[in-house]
C-alpha cells in the first residue's frame, strides 16, 4: 500500500494488493467533453476497450460546469464544431453565430445520443490516482468511488480550462449568503434580484456582469485588474449563411485545420475577384508613424479593427501604447462617469498580453444606476464577511458573492490528480519549475500517457475544437501502428521534451503575452506559487500540425517505441 501527498490533501490510496478486484481495459480517458467524446468515438472505431471517466454527471466539460449568466462562446458556432461527421455537420442548426452555453451544451449531449457514447462514460467519478506500473507497462487508475482500473494506455482529456480558481480570501468560509464560482455554477436557477457581488473581471466576468445587472437590485463590481475588451457583436445566424457554409464546409475545414489559429477566414458573401497587379503586396503601414490626428482618423474610419490593420501594434512596445490610448479614449467615450471611466481602463499591461476578451455591453452597465464600481486598487479587499465584503474604505452589504476568477489554466486538473510514472515519479515533481511536454502530448517518464491539447500545445491560442481534433487523430493514429507493430509502449524522451520547450519559449519571445507588465493565467500569474512559464505555444495550428505530421513521418522522432 501507498500513501501520498496530492494538492495539500492525501491522494486516494492505490492497493499493490493483487487480490484486489480490478477491470481492464485497453484505454481509459479522463474528462468526457469535447476531447474525450472524440477520444472514446476513434478508440471504438478501432476496436478497443474503453472507458471515460468524469466528475459531471453528464457530457460537455467546460459547457456542462459553466453555466453562468452569459456564457457564451467566443468563435463562430460553425466553426466551433466537429468535422468528423459529414451527417452531424449537416444535421446540427445553431440559433446565433456565437453560441450560448446552453446550446453548446446540447449540441454535446446530441453528439451523445448520435454515437451511442455514454454507455461507455462513467459519470460522477473522479479520478484521484494513475500510476504507471512498470512490470506490466500498464496504467493503474483510482477513482474517489474506490474504483481500481488498469489500462495500456491513460489519455488525459482533463481540458485547459477545467479547474475553478477560488482565491484564498480572508473569510470566505464565514459568508452567510449564496456563494458562486462562474466555472462550478449550479443547475438550479440563481436568485439574482439582490444585492450582488462580483469578483473578477476577466473573460468570465465580462460576460456575466451585463445579464446579472439587468436581474440584480444592485450590482457591485469588484475589479482587481482592468481589462481590454471587444465587442462580440453577436446576432442571429441568418439561415442563408448557414446554409452556405454546410454547403462549402469541407473548404471551410481546411482551411481550418492549417490557419494559425484554427479560424477558416472563409466568408459567405460573393465577392468578386480583384484584378491582379504587378508588384509584392504593400505592408501594412506603421501605427507609430501616423500623427495623433490620423490615429484618431483611423480609429474612426476601422474602429477596434484598427489594431490589426498596422504591423507594429503586436511587435512594438511604443506603437502598441499608442492603440491602447485610442482604445481607453474609446471607453472614455461610453461611460458617462469620468472617474468610473479612469478605473476602468488598462494602463500597467500591454494589449494582447491576455486572452482577448468579448463583450455585450459591458462599459454601457457602468452607466446604470444599480451598478457601483469597487476598484480593489484604491481600496485593497481585507476580509469576506458573513453578510458581505470589507475593504479598507468601508463594508459591502450582499446576499449573494460570485467568483469570476477562472481556472487555474493548462495544469491545474493535471496537478489535482496523482499522476506517477516511471521509478513513482509524480507529474507534479516533474513539473516543479514549470510543465514540460514534448508537442504538449507526452511527457518524459509517463510511458503510454497522452495529454489532449496539453502545455506546449496551441491549445488556447486556438479555435479549441481544431486543436482538440489535431490532438485526437494523432493519439488514435499513434496507438493504431504501436498495436499493428507488436509495440507495448512509446515514450518521448527528455531531449525532445527539453527541446520543445525551449522553442515553445523562444517563439513567444517577440510577442506581447510576455512582454514587460504581462501577467497573464497564460503565464501561470493567477495562481500563487505556480511557476511562471509561457505554457500554450504561439507558433500557429498549421505550423505545429506540420510538425507533428514530420514527427511521425521521421518514424517517432523524439519518441522511443518499445
Amino acid at each position: 500500500m501507498t500513501d501520498v501527498q496530492t494538492a495539500g490533501r492525501p491522494a486516494t490510496v492505490i492497493s499493490t494488493d493483487a487480490t484486489v478486484p480490478e477491470a481492464r481495459f485497453d484505454a481509459v480517458v479522463v474528462g468526457a467533453g469535447f476531447a474525450g467524446m472524440y477520444m472514446l468515438h476513434r478508440l471504438r472505431q478501432q476496436g478497443l476497450s474503453v472507458l471515460v471517466l468524469d466528475g459531471a454527471t453528464d457530457v460537455g466539460g467546460t459547457w456542462y460546469w459553466n453555466r453562468y449568466p452569459g456564457a457564451r462562446c467566443d468563435v463562430p458556432s460553425m466553426e466551433y464544431s466537429y468535422s468528423w461527421s459529414e451527417e452531424l455537420q449537416q444535421e446540427w442548426q445553431w440559433s446565433e453565430v456565437m453560441s450560448p452555453q446552453p446550446e453548446i451544451l446540447a449540441y454535446a449531449q446530441h453528439v451523445a445520443d448520435r454515437f451511442d457514447l455514454r454507455r461507455d462514460i462513467r459519470f460522477a467519478t473522479t479520478v484521484r490516482a494513475a500510476h504507471f506500473d512498470e512490470s506490466t507497462d500498464t496504467w493503474v487508475i483510482a477513482t474517489d468511488a474506490g474504483d481500481r482500473l488498469r489500462a495500456t494506455y491513460c489519455i488525459m482529456a482533463t481540458g485547459a480550462l477545467s479547474a475553478s480558481n477560488t482565491p484564498d480570501l480572508p473569510g470566505l468560509d464565514r459568508f452567510g449568503g449564496e456563494l458562486l464560482h462562474t466555472g462550478r455554477w449550479p443547475k438550479a436557477p440563481v436568485a439574482l434580484d439582490r444585492r450582488v457581488g462580483v469578483i473578477g473581471t476577466g473573460s468570465s466576468g465580462v460576460q456575466a456582469i451585463p445579464v446579472i445587472a439587468e436581474q440584480a437590485e444592485h450590482l457591485f463590481v469588484l475589479q482587481r485588474t482592468p481589462v481590454f475588451t471587444f465587442p462580440a457583436n453577436n446576432k442571429p445566424l441568418r439561415p442563408d449563411v448557414q446554409s452556405a457554409y454546410k454547403d462549402h464546409y469541407d473548404e471551410v475545414r481546411r482551411r481550418q485545420r492549417h490557419s494559425p489559429n484554427g479560424f477558416s477566414g472563409w466568408s459567405p458573401v460573393k465577392v468578386a475577384p480583384k484584378q491582379s497587379t504587378a508588384g509584392p503586396r504593400p505592408a501594412r503601414p506603421e501605427l507609430r508613424t501616423l500623427s495623433p490626428e490620423q490615429r484618431h482618423q483611423a480609429w474612426e474610419q476601422y474602429g477596434f479593427r484598427v489594431f490589426d490593420r498596422f504591423r507594429d501594434v503586436y511587435k512594438d512596445m511604443e506603437a502598441n501604447e499608442l492603440a491602447c490610448e485610442l482604445y481607453r479614449d474609446h471607453v472614455r467615450s461610453v461611460v458617462r462617469d469620468p472617474d468610473v471611466a479612469e478605473r476602468l481602463l488598462p494602463k500597467d499591461y500591454p494589449l494582447g498580453c491576455k486572452r482577448q476578451v468579448l463583450d455585450s455591453g459591458y462599459y454601457e452597465t457602468f452607466n446604470r444606476p444599480n451598478v457601483t464600481l469597487v476598484d480593489l486598487r484604491d481600496e485593497a479587499l481585507v476580509e469576506i464577511t458573513e453578510t458581505g465584503v470589507r475593504t479598507t474604505k468601508r463594508h459591502i452589504e450582499l446576499d449573494v458573492l460570485v467568483l469570476a476568477t477562472g481556472f487555474d489554466a493548462m495544469t491545474g486538473a493535471l496537478d489535482r490528480i496523482d499522476i506517477r510514472g516511471r521509478g513513482g515519479v509524480t507529474l507534479k515533481e516533474h513539473w516543479a519549475a514549470g510543465p514540460r511536454t514534448y508537442l504538449g502530448l507526452q511527457v518524459a517518464g509517463f510511458p503510454n500517457l497522452f495529454t489532449v491539447t496539453g502545455p506546449g500545445s496551441p491549445s488556447v491560442l486556438s479555435n479549441v475544437i481544431v486543436a482538440i481534433e489535431q490532438h485526437v487523430e494523432w493519439i488514435d493514429d499513434c496507438i493504431g501502428e504501436l498495436r499493428r507493430d507488436g509495440l507495448r509502449t512509446i515514450e518521448t524522451t527528455p531531449d525532445a521534451e527539453e527541446a520543445w520547450g525551449r522553442h515553445v519559449t523562444e517563439v513567444a519571445q517577440d510577442t506581447m503575452y510576455v512582454a514587460p507588465g504581462c501577467s497573464s493565467w497564460y503565464l501561470g500569474a493567477n495562481i500563487p506559487g505556480k511557476p511562471r512559464v509561457f505554457m500554450p505555444y504561439v507558433g500557429g495550428l498549421g505550423r505545429y500540425r506540420a510538425r507533428c505530421d514530420e514527427i511521425v513521418a521521421n518514424g517517432y522522432e523524439g519518441f522511443v517505441l518499445r
